[in-house]
């Protein structure tokens, strides 16, 4: 069992910076915390065995104590009531779209649309809804509780009005629920008035709260937690006059919540609830909530939505001038539990650069962060073809679902999760930690089969730095213009416009790539442009675990239209290639030298080698060429110089085309069987003395260290990279190449 996790407030640090890192220690116990440098996070003995290297002088001996973590969105109104306006009488409203009603909340209390209530006595109103009651109303006074409820229950997925009114002079408290598009044969409207001789117990310490209530527990802990849309709040007096009313159709692409009313009740969202969702009256017509926010004035809260863990820290460190750039990580050991808390130091500005820089692809971390699949979804075992092997962490994530889950994975009420943070435990983005989706044998998966390429890199001695995606789609081309050769990781599937364009622009000026893995630069992410490390994404057109509703396809974050880069017009094959085709999980297969592997223009690539054969071994599934693979293309943007170097074969049926690469289902479509699933080693030549070099597999980096590093994907991984920090230029072909197509 887990009990010792944590996380660092920044991915990313230099000479001089400070980090600090918040630890839960579930048992309160005493723990050691050391910092080290990982350089291979594979515990498979049958590599080069895992290593890390401690810093010296850094050693503490930390006091352990318990954080608990508490998810679920809201909004947050911290502007004082004017409790007096409301003695009178008041009424409430707001337009509500449910997403779990059935349910009455984890306390069984109800799922709280809105609520204005004193923290510690707990007295005041709130409206939400209580599965088979539907709407309720409660009145909270020292002397007792008044309850009225609409008695029958809400539809999932449809608009509802919901009105409270309060009249003291009648003793009166009226509800109605009103469905706004009826339904033949379901009676989910009502109108129900109670007697109510009380007054709401309210205190100046009473606040507002729309999406939760109050609680005692402290400022940032709530319960009663409403799962669907909420839209247009109104809070007016017992005359009609407002007190408050919020419009969430204002600063979609911020986390404060704009108040129209007299007393400028302005609000902000809490642990960052759905923004640029459709509302009661988006019509079809736009698609873009930029182009008509009014028809986006609907906010998707969930109860286990999660940005931030809110941890305070429990020791940092002052990176000193001199350590070498690299991936690094606070280790934790206590009596019955370790744990690695990994982040980048990258090479202090004005002390020189590397000709090569890796770019750790930390947006694609984010992506699979704390993902359930393999215990959530029904069809893992099928797809992966193997009985997936869960370890510690696992087991851990899959009963604690407080911390949170992938973008791959869905909300408590079926909707899919659209952003991710690394301001949380992220367990799977650990040296050690074995994934069932990384294949049989080391089971690797994003960062641990990422230490494979750094391990390489040390063992083969290149002088090298290391960087992150956050740092590239904040710098932009900044962050590479220091650099000959740019190197991409075993997975980097997801990235942002800011970062793709400054590989475009490095690649423009000559720059040198070498990507050494598959299915990359495929989905577009938007990072928070005021919150570091929190990550949106949308998935438009095509799904993968879920798919995005009608309407909903900009992301909230910017604006940016969401999905795959290839439906956005920038498919991976114009930088690298290549581009995804197709995957399996079942073992790994190799390549074979192809006809173009004998053009003169790539005698390098393949100098000290012998054979057509490459990669056939391998410490994932057992060869170079597996997992998620991509091919070229040049109806798909791939470039008429481009040469095939080599291609996969001998994969099994469980290796299946993209659901982009189709356009019809239809038998005979797995790769034992069908010709289009297949991975290509592709060249070719840039503007300005530039190159680039794909394997177009995730599998590649678990075979650089087969027998002792010498072995054919070493060798030819080895011969790239040499020849691309070279600064003799690369010279065009004088004549472009046949079409590469399938």
């Amino acid at each position: 069992m887990k009990t010792l996790l944590g996380y660092a407030d920044q991915i990313s640090v230099t000479e001089g910076d400070e980090i600090a890192f918040r630890v839960s220690s579930e048992t309160a116990e005493a723990y050691d915390a050391t910092i080290v440098r990982i350089i291979n996070g594979d515990l498979n003995p049958a590599g080069s065995g895992y290593r890390e290297e401690e810093v010296p002088g850094t050693a503490w001996r930390v006091q352990g104590r318990t954080q608990k973590v508490h998810p679920g969105s809201c909004i947050m109104v911290d502007a004082a009531v004017p409790l007096e306006k409301l003695a009178a009488g008041w009424s409430l409203s707001v337009l509500a779209r449910p997403t779990l009603p059935e349910s009455s909340g984890a306390d069984g209390a109800g799922q709280v649309m809105f609520s204005l209530r004193d923290p510690v006595s707990g007295g005041g109103i709130e409206i939400g809804i209580r599965g088979e009651d539907g709407a309720y109303a409660m009145v909270q006074a020292a002397q007792g509780c008044v309850v009225c409820a609409a008695g029958v229950p809400m539809r999932r997925h449809e608009w509802y009005r919901v009105r409270v009114t309060l009249d003291p002079a009648r003793n009166e408290l009226t509800l109605t629920q009103g469905a706004l598009e009826s339904c033949a044969g379901i009676a989910d409207s009502a109108a129900i008035t109670v007697a109510c001789g009380i007054k709401p117990a309210w205190t100046p310490a009473a606040r507002i709260i729309i999406a939760a209530r109050a609680t005692a527990g402290g400022d940032r802990v709530f319960s009663g937690f409403y799962n669907g849309k909420l839209e247009a709040p109104c809070l007016s007096d017992h005359a009609g006059a407002v007190i408050g009313q919020w419009d969430f159709a204002i600063g979609i692409d911020g986390q404060d919540i704009c108040d129209h009313g007299p007393f400028r009740l302005h609000g902000r969202t809490w642990q960052m609830p759905a923004r640029a969702m459709t509302g009661h009256n988006w019509n079809g017509t736009v698609r873009s909530w930029q182009d008509a926010p009014e028809q986006y004035g609907a906010i998707h809260f969930h109860e286990d939505d999660l940005v931030d863990a809110c941890w305070d820290s429990d020791f940092a460190w002052r990176v000193p001038p001199g350590l070498k750039s690299g991936l690094y990580a606070a280790r934790l050991r206590s009596a019955t539990d370790e744990d690695h808390i990994p982040f980048v130091i990258r090479r202090a500005p004005g002390t020189g650069h590397a000709p090569l820089v890796f770019i750790l692809p930390t947006a694609s971390y984010l992506a699979y962060a704390n993902e359930h699949l393999a215990i959530d979804a029904a069809l893992a075992e099928r797809v992966h073809d193997h009985v997936p092997v869960f370890g510690t962490s696992d087991v851990f994530l899959a009963e604690r679902r407080e911390f949170g889950a992938s973008l791959y994975d869905r909300h408590s009420d079926g909707s899919g999760i659209m952003i991710s943070s690394r301001l949380r435990p992220v367990l799977n983005m650990r040296p050690k930690y074995q994934s069932w989706l990384g294949g049989t044998g080391s089971g690797l998966w994003q960062m641990n089969a990422d230490t494979h390429i750094i391990d390489w890199l040390e063992h083969e001695k290149f002088d090298y730095d290391i960087i992150t995606d956050e740092d590239l789609d904040r710098e932009g081309l900044h962050a590479l213009a220091p650099y000959r050769c740019v190197m991409l990781a075993s997975h980097p599937e997801y990235v942002s416009t800011r970062m793709l364009d400054a590989l475009a622009a490095h690649r423009a000026q000559g720059g040198r790539l070498v990507s050494l893995g598959g299915n990359a630069l495929y989905w577009r992410v938007v990072y928070h442009p005021a919150i570091p490390g929190v990550m949106e994404l949308r998935r438009c057109e095509v799904g993968n675990g879920w798919i995005t509703d009608p309407g909903e396809s900009c992301h909230a974050f910017g604006g940016e239209y969401g999905g795959l880069w290839e439906r956005i017009g920038r498919p991976p094959h114009k930088t690298l290639g290549s581009g995804f085709i197709g995957q399996g999980f079942d073992r790994c297969t190799y390549f074979r030298r192809q006809p173009d592997s004998d053009n003169p223009r790539v005698a390098f690539v393949f100098e000290g080698m012998k054979g057509d054969i490459i990669g056939d071994f391998g410490l994932i599934g057992g060869g170079a060429a597996g997992i998620e693979l991509d091919r070229a293309n040049s109806a798909k943007g791939t470039p008429l110089n481009t040469l095939v170097l080599a291609r996969s074969e001998g994969h099994t049926n469980t290796y299946l085309p993209s659901t982009c690469a189709l356009l019809i289902n239809y038998a005979g479509q797995g790769a034992a069987q069908s010709d289009l699933v297949r991975a290509e080693i592709v060249f070719f030549e840039t503007a300005e003395g530039g190159a680039v070099f794909s394997t177009g597999s995730i599998a590649w980096s678990g075979s650089l260290s087969h027998a002792g590093y010498d072995n054919s994907v070493s060798r030819m991984t080895g011969n790239v990279v040499r020849r691309f920090i070279d600064p003799t230029p690369f010279e065009l072909p004088a004549t472009a190449a046949r079409p590469v197509s399938f």
